[in-house]
Parts: structure tokens; C-alpha cells; sequence
């Protein structure tokens, strides 16, 4: 059965919270605090001017993005995205598929460029998958994240315009 890709409704969180819970309770991919509660993960997750989307196949929810503003005012036209797929949906095409559903959402939406601000240097296949979309590593923030079993490892900020062709060095 093919993959869906939709807006997220309320009937969705548990299973959110599940994936949600799984992915950071590693403490490997993202900066936040592996404990942090199901009330202030779904806040975060559904936060105002936030697009939740979920990738669901068979019934059964597979991963999640949000998609959002990176910034505010003179900055709101570059986007940020998070992603989160389940443990046994990994390595079977549902991050990639939700990566090119983002990407279009955010031009659609009107964004310019996309920012990843805290890409974590040994998440090895987000990395790929992002130079594979287009993406570039513009900085590298030394030892800028606590690994709980690497010690500090290196971040990338990682960008990419959404312009099309001729406008695409002016983003």
C-alpha cells in the first residue's frame, strides 16, 4: 500500500508521542532533553504557526515533520523542519518521502530557502539524505553537542534554496 502523507489531526498524538518519545529518548539526533514530558512534546510538536504533517501507511503512523518559519520578521521566509520516523519504518524511503513532501509544502507556502540549524554530525544518514535533496553544511558549530555515547561531536547548519533557477542565489 502506498504512503500517505497528510496534515495531522488531534487523532494522531499518541502515536506522535510514540515515535516522539522513542527518537529523543536515544538522545542521539536531537537537542532536547530526553525526559522532557508527553505535554511539552506534543506542545513543541503542534506549537502555533507549526505544520504537523504524518506519513501513514497500511493505518499505521510511521513518521512525522513539522515545518515552520525559522525565524521571525525580516527572517520568516527561510524554513525550518524537524523530522522524526519510527524505529522499524528506517531505511525504507519513509524519511526521504517525507523530506520531498516538506520541500514542496514549504514552496508552496511561499518560503525561499530552508535552514537546518542543529544537524548532528554523526546522524549519518539525515546528512546524506539532506546533500542528496540539495542541501549544503554552511557552518559547523565544534563540539556543539553532547553525544551519550560519542562525547561532544561537531553540528552542521545545513541550507538550501527553495528559488527557482534564476532566483536561486538570491534567497
Amino acid at each position: 500500500m502506498e504512503l500517505e502523507i497528510r496534515l495531522a489531526s488531534s487523532g494522531d498524538r499518541d502515536e506522535i508521542w510514540k515515535i516522539f518519545r522513542e527518537t529523543i529518548k536515544a538522545g542521539d539526533t536531537y537537542a532536547i532533553d530526553p525526559e522532557i514530558s508527553r505535554d511539552d512534546a506534543l506542545a513543541y510538536w503542534f506549537a502555533t504557526g507549526t505544520r504537523t504533517c504524518v506519513a501513514v501507511q497500511d493505518r499505521q503512523l510511521l513518521g512525522t515533520y513539522i515545518l515552520r518559519p525559522n525565524q521571525a520578521g525580516g527572517g520568516a521566509h527561510v524554513a525550518n523542519a524537524a523530522f522524526i520516523v519510527a524505529q522499524d519504518a528506517r531505511s525504507k524511503g519513509v524519511g526521504r518521502a517525507m523530506a520531498v513532501h516538506c520541500l514542496e509544502e514549504a514552496r508552496r507556502l511561499g518560503f525561499r530557502a530552508m535552514q537546518f540549524n542543529f544537524v548532528v554530525s554523526t546522524n549519518e544518514s539525515a546528512i546524506r539524505l539532506w546533500k542528496d535533496l540539495g542541501f549544503e553544511i554552511v557552518a559547523t558549530l565544534p563540539k556543539a553537542f553532547r553525544h551519550p555515547t560519542k562525547d561532544y561531536v561537531d553540528v552542521y547548519v545545513m541550507f538550501r534554496s527553495l528559488a527557482q533557477n534564476s532566483e536561486a542565489n538570491s534567497a
